[in-house]
């Protein structure tokens, strides 16, 4: 592990170097402009974010390192006027050796829709939209965007219905968006997936399963309801596009307390082949900010997720139970235009019902910020615990571009 090591931070200090007087060229975007005064235009954004990540609790015949695309993706959305948005997002997720497809196609291929909404303006403050959408409920890290993370990807146990009742956090339906005052809030009546991550049988594994709306039809389980609503003590943030940002790097003065739902009605069947409500609730709380007079900021986030998938329900990282979820991160004084960098540390305790016990996750890493969230890289190494088995180690090195 420590030769491996040496040669991932070799490569991150080779980067580093080259991009180390990196200037930000890149303000405003890709934007096609219709008009004159930018009113009509048409916006493109791509990112791509490369994972190196070495598990020494790799089985004996897998590789403990690993090289993968963690995400490809390109953004657009387009207004003609300020009465109708257009948005569509597509790409990939987790591309590695093991998925690549010979030819590209194939039950292999990865790329896919992630949003597609249209929207309109009901008033200057309020907006409903139609589509696969991403206007999401429980928490802030339930809606967060990519772009511009603190930690080196999200706390997985947030987006805590991917897969089961959605496409990669993403539904089908129908969305309110809008201000209130200092209040923002977004609220969604969608279609839940009939395919999902849960394949089991309720009666035959006798266990609870994920599968209401293949099991007892559309009819009882084939909608979800979910909302999320934050007040802005002090900066107000952008409601234009559903991501919320991770970090902004002491460019905004943001406290934000907030609060969600989600609820997918007959969502699980349980092993008595009877249907059961799932209900997420959580709160959370957003702080980021400058500190000093030399360009240093704080970021801070919590988070407290109540978890109800019906009786000990347990799949991967989704379980029945409580979840707290905290990270905090100081980006160190410096010159705006040189290399940033941003140490920070994370934290989740879970309660999982189905094994009465807890699982712990902490994370230790850093930014390296070349161009801002532009070019960056972050390197994380985190320790999990779950109840009573060995505490498992991964490091990760990520190198992203954003245009």
């Amino acid at each position: 592990m420590k030769k491996t090591s040496l040669i991932l931070m070799g490569l991150l200090l080779s980067c580093q170097l080259f991009f180390a007087q990196g200037i930000d060229e890149y303000t405003g975007g890709y934007k096609v402009k219709f008009n004159e005064d930018g009113s009509k235009y048409l916006r493109i954004i791509a990112w791509g974010q490369f994972w190196a990540q070495y598990d020494d609790n790799a089985p004996s015949t897998d590789s403990k390192l690993d090289l993968s695309i963690r995400r490809a993706r390109i953004l657009t959305y387009t207004q003609l006027n300020k009465k109708f948005l257009i948005l569509t997002h597509f790409g990939l997720n987790n591309l590695n050796g093991n998925n690549t497809s010979p030819l590209g196609y194939g039950e292999n291929s990865q790329l896919f829709f992630h949003d597609f909404w249209g929207e309109w303006a009901l008033t200057d403050k309020h907006s409903a939209g139609f589509g696969l959408h991403y206007w999401n409920g429980i928490s802030r890290a339930n809606n967060q965007s990519t772009l511009n993370m603190l930690t080196l990807d999200n706390n997985r146990q947030s987006w805590a219905t991917l897969g089961l009742s959605d496409q990669f956090a993403r539904h089908i339906g129908v969305y309110l968006k809008g201000k209130i005052g200092r209040l923002q809030y977004r609220v969604a009546y969608n279609e839940a997936n009939a395919s999902t991550l849960d394949t089991r049988d309720p009666v035959v594994d006798a266990t609870t399963v994920y599968g209401g709306r293949t099991i007892l039809g559309s009819g009882d389980a084939g909608k979800v309801i979910q909302g999320y609503f934050d007040y802005n003590f002090l900066d107000e943030e952008s409601n234009f596009l559903p991501y919320k940002v991770g970090t902004y790097l002491g460019s905004k003065k943001v406290f934000n307390v907030g609060a969600g739902f989600f609820n997918h009605a007959n969502g699980v069947v349980e092993s008595n082949g009877e249907g059961a409500d799932v209900t997420i609730l959580a709160v959370d709380a957003f702080y980021d900010a400058p500190l000093g007079g030399n360009n240093d900021a704080i970021t801070a986030y919590a988070v407290f997720q109540n978890n109800d998938y019906g009786q000990d329900f347990r799949l991967g990282p989704y379980a029945t139970g409580n979840m707290f979820y905290t990270h905090v991160g100081y980006l160190i004084p410096g010159d705006k235009t040189k290399t940033r960098l941003q140490p920070y540390v994370s934290y989740n305790n879970s309660q999982i019902d189905a094994i009465d016990d807890n699982s712990t996750r902490l994370g230790i890493g850093g930014n390296i910020f070349l161009t801002g969230h532009h070019s960056k890289i972050s390197v994380e190494y985190t320790n999990t615990k779950i109840g009573s088995a060995d505490a498992t180690g991964l490091f990760t090195v990520q190198a992203m571009i954003f245009l």
